[in-house]
């Protein structure tokens, strides 16, 4: 995990966080246009919560970080924590879904553990109050 202990190691930070972000919606198919920063959150080491607005003018919300880069459209949440609950709640039901499926692929069952691990992870950092307090 990266060492964020100055401005400069944050700044390059969030930017390989928003390559990440946006490599990610470019598998998808989706070109980036713009990124609303005010709505979005850099929670260095550990995530990044980007809106994003896509030359398409839909929206995203994608998250990247210490765990998988994901998205999600931005009518499935108002805000970037409520993004993270719902990373965390789909992430979850991934993992109970790959178990469930009694596969013997260990690729596929370390990522679910990876999943449950991570969503663990977001969902803890997204009911830590302090770090919340500037947004509604």
């Amino acid at each position: 995990m990266t060492e964020i202990n100055d401005q400069a190691s944050l700044s390059a930070w969030v930017r390989e966080q928003f390559q990440r972000a946006n490599k990610h919606l470019a598998e998808k198919g989706i070109l980036f246009e713009s990124v609303v920063t005010e709505n979005s959150r850099y929670l260095a080491p550990h995530a990044a919560v980007w809106q994003i607005r896509a030359q398409d003018k839909k929206s995203y919300w994608v998250i990247s970080g210490d765990l998988p880069a994901d998205a999600v459209p931005i009518e499935a949440a108002g805000s970037a924590r409520e993004a993270m609950k719902r990373f965390s709640y789909t992430w979850q039901m991934q993992a109970e879904n790959i178990e469930r499926s009694n596969t013997t692929d260990s690729v596929q069952l370390d990522f679910a553990k990876l999943l449950q691990k991570k969503a663990e992870m977001v969902y803890a950092i997204s009911n830590e109050e302090k770090l919340w307090q500037d947004q509604v």
